[in-house]
């Protein structure tokens, strides 16, 4: 089961950094934040990272896709 991310289930961050997420900690990236910020409906998949047994689990973003039809205003083409 792959499990995506968008922004606003990362909560709209706005600095790159690591947040408690879910399932444990979400370390987002500018390069992330750059994606977000130009497509604001992508989503993420959601790498899960090697972490101890004890620890809580670690993750952090990986290939993301575009919707074809994005929420927003509409696009001037003219």
């Amino acid at each position: 089961m792959v499990n995506k991310v968008t922004w606003q289930r990362a909560g709209r961050v706005t600095e790159p950094g690591r947040y408690m997420f879910r399932y444990g900690w979400l370390t987002i990236t500018a390069e992330d934040l750059a994606v977000w910020q130009q497509f604001p409906d992508a989503s993420f998949t959601l790498v899960n990272l090697p972490s101890p047994p004890d620890a809580p689990e670690e993750f952090h973003l990986g290939a993301f896709e575009i919707p074809a039809h994005p929420s927003g205003p509409p696009i001037d083409e003219h």
